[in-house]
């Protein structure tokens, strides 16, 4: 059994690791969400528990921590671009973790994604290269300057500087221009934030990998890390995996995550498998029928990524509707009946008071009621 297929499993385990983690984090912001309880006084406020308290996010976190642990030590043993790719694999765990931990429902065309996305890493993993050499730090360091890659650096360097400038433009446009350039730059402007994030995000991938490299070299022979190359690569991994996370929080600060999050995603993993290709050269090892197979693989799992972004025009889940509409009918009878009473009698007594406190009592009362009358509110679809 080669290298790749020792460090494409790990990578396989790594990625479902962390999309468990992930899961049991959202279980636990829910559980918190649900564990609120009202502040004392007129003007109420939600108190929540601190999140390290629920044990669900607490074991989320460790998964997460030793998912990125088993992907960082992955890389050491399989081609990045294979790597890369093989990630999408989150996608199809993400499904089934999603439906047994979230209790959310699996659509036709979630499982349609999830066919796209096996068939393109199908072809990724029986096509992609499957050599897993070990580097020297000379050779890494002489990668580093080989003029390719030296080319390949200044053709992202103008990839991002027109995708920032077109970004920068449409910010401009949107804050002095009517409704119809609005509607073109709805889906560029996400796009080129996008693509800066993932041309530039994506190399952490690179450094990421050359760290792997070098501490696999360290236990097969007498390399030590203490140098000045291991610290100059580990300060660049640090630099732009911080960028990658600081531009993924602020995209979706900005924009719609329907949107902006397979916009992330399809950019990261294909800056991350064009890198790999050039400063490892792993083309080189490809002939023409692996190079269209793995070009449509990776074509297959963008088309997955895609399908799986949900339908804005439609709710999700029935029951996510129905609480929706629960709570705005109930807010809205609360909100009436506490206007009338401050109208045609203001809260000046215990009286008053009093049924005021009723009705929000009232309210709650229905809210409860209505969540145990719908108690498999996930398991249908709109």
């Amino acid at each position: 059994m080669g290298d790749w297929v020792i460090g494409a499993f790990i990578n396989l385990f790594g990625s479902i690791a962390i999309n468990f983690g992930t899961n049991l984090l959202k279980l636990g912001h829910d559980e918190r969400e649900r564990h609120s309880i009202l502040g004392e006084g007129i003007n109420k406020k939600t108190i929540l528990r601190p999140i390290i308290s629920f044990q669900s996010w607490r074991i989320g976190i460790l998964f997460f921590a030793f998912g990125n642990a088993l992907n960082f030590i992955s890389f050491g043993y399989a081609a990045q671009s294979l790597l890369s790719a093989l990630g999408s694999v989150q996608f199809v765990s993400n499904i089934v973790f999603a439906h047994f931990v979230l209790n959310k429902t699996v659509t036709v065309k979630v499982l349609v994604a999830t066919a796209f996305i096996v068939l393109g890493n199908t072809s990724l993993v029986a096509f992609g290269n499957h050599q897993s050499p070990v580097y020297t730090q000379d050779q890494l360091a002489e990668k580093y300057i080989n003029i390719t890659f030296l080319f390949y650096c200044l053709l992202l360097m103008a990839v991002v500087a027109m995708h920032h400038y077109v970004y920068r433009r449409g910010e401009l446009l949107l804050a002095i221009s009517g409704k119809e350039v609005m509607r073109y730059w709805k889906l560029l402007l996400p796009f080129s934030f996008a693509v800066v994030s993932g041309a530039i995000g994506s190399c952490s991938v690179l450094f990421a990998k050359s760290l792997s490299n070098l501490l696999r070299l360290s236990m097969t022979s007498s390399y030590h890390l203490d140098s000045w190359f291991t610290y100059s690569i580990l300060l660049m991994f640090l630099c732009t995996a911080a960028f990658w996370m600081t531009r993924l929080n602020e995209g979706l600060a900005q924009f719609d995550a329907i949107l902006i999050v397979p916009m992330f995603q399809i950019a990261w993993t294909f800056f991350s498998i064009c890198t790999g290709f050039v400063y490892f050269q792993e083309y080189q090892v490809l002939n023409a029928l692996r190079t269209v197979m793995f070009i449509l693989g990776m074509i297959s799992v963008f088309i997955g990524i895609s399908l799986l972004a949900p339908d804005e025009s439609k709710g999700i889940y029935v029951g996510e509707v129905m609480d929706s509409q629960l709570t705005s009918i109930t807010s809205s009878k609360v909100n009436t009946d506490l206007e009338r009473l401050t109208e045609d009698s203001p809260i000046t007594n215990m009286k008053s008071f009093a049924r005021a406190m009723a009705t929000k009592a009232l309210a709650v009362v229905r809210a409860e009621v209505a969540q145990i009358l719908i108690p498999h509110r996930n398991g249908i679809e709109v």
